[in-house]
C-alpha cells in the first residue's frame, strides 16, 4: 500500500549528448518559470513477497538512495514544478512471489532552475533487485546495508558514488553503464570477495585495494569468503574509481 504525505559539480555536457540524455526521461523542456518547493513524502508497506524489483527512473536532479528503512520503501521529494511529482507505483505478482516496485519521473527534462531531488530509504532484510537510471545529475547510493541480490545503473550525464561496504549474505552482481560523467564505488574490503570488469572510454579506470589479474580487478579474499560481489563496469566519457578500503 503506498501512502502519501505533503507539504508545499556534475561534469558538463557535451552540446549534442545532452539534449539527447535529457530526452530519455520526459517529452520536451518545461520553461515555465518553477514555483514554489514542495516537499513530499510517501511510503510503501512491506508484504508477503518473497523479493522485490525496484526500478527508479529520474531524467535529472540529485538520486539518494540508502537502508534503514521500516517499510519496504520510505521516500521524501523535494521539486519545485508540478509536472515532476514522482509517480510512484507496487504491484505485487501472480503468487505474491516477486513484486514490482517503480519510482519514475513523469517528464524528464527540466527547464532552466529545477529543484528536484529524491531520498529513498529501502528495508534492509527484503531481498532487493535495483534498477537505476538516472539522465543527468548525481547518484548517492549507499547500499551496503541492503539484502541485494542485483543492482543495474544506467547513467547519462554527471557522477555516480555507489557505496557496497557491508556484510552481505549472498553474492550478489552489478552493472555500471556511464555516459558523461564520473563513477566512484567503494568497495567491502574484508571478508568479501571482489571480481571487477571494468573499462573506461575516454578516462581511465582507478583502483586502491585491488590487483589485475587476467584482465580482471580482484582482492585477496576472491575464492575464499563466502560471498562475492560481481562487477561490471563500462564508462564512456569519464573516470571509474575501485576503492576497497
Amino acid at each position: 500500500m503506498l501512502h502519501s504525505s505533503r507539504s508545499l559539480p556534475a561534469l558538463a555536457a557535451v552540446g549534442v549528448l545532452l539534449p539527447s540524455v535529457l530526452l530519455l526521461g520526459g517529452c520536451g523542456p518545461d520553461f515555465s518559470p518553477p514555483g514554489p518547493e514542495r516537499t513530499e513524502t510517501r511510503s510503501v508497506d512491506l508484504d508477503s513477497s518473497e523479493e522485490v524489483r525496484a526500478e527508479l527512473r529520474m531524467g535529472a536532479g540529485e538520486l539518494r538512495v540508502r537502508g534503514g528503512a521500516a517499510k519496504l520503501m520510505e521516500a521524501r521529494f523535494v521539486y519545485n514544478r508540478l509536472r515532476l511529482r514522482p509517480e510512484v507505483t507496487y504491484h505485487n505478482g501472480a503468487g505474491g512471489f516477486r513484486a514490482h516496485l517503480l519510482v519514475e519521473e513523469p517528464n524528464g527534462v527540466h527547464g532552466g532552475s529545477s529543484r528536484y531531488r529524491w531520498d529513498l530509504a529501502f528495508n534492509d532484510e527484503k531481498p532487493l533487485d535495483l534498477e537505476v537510471k538516472c539522465g543527468a545529475g548525481e547518484s548517492h547510493l549507499d547500499l551496503g546495508d541492503l539484502s541485494l541480490r542485483r543492482v543495474n545503473v544506467e547513467m547519462g550525464v554527471g557522477e555516480l558514488h555507489m557505496d557496497l561496504r557491508g556484510t552481505p549474505k549472498n553474492d550478489y552482481s552489478v552493472s555500471i553503464r556511464g555516459g558523461v560523467g564520473e563513477a566512484t564505488v567503494y568497495l567491502p574490503r574484508n571478508g568479501v570477495g571482489i571480481e571487477a570488469e571494468a573499462r573506461g572510454g575516454i578516462g581511465g579506470v582507478e583502483t586502491t585495494g585491488l590487483e589485475k589479474r587476467d584482465g580482471r580487478y580482484v582482492n585477496a579474499a576472491l575464492g575464499h569468503a563466502k560471498t562475492t560481489v560481481h562487477l561490471d563496469i563500462r564508462g564512456g566519457i569519464g573516470s571509474i574509481r575501485l576503492i576497497a578500503e
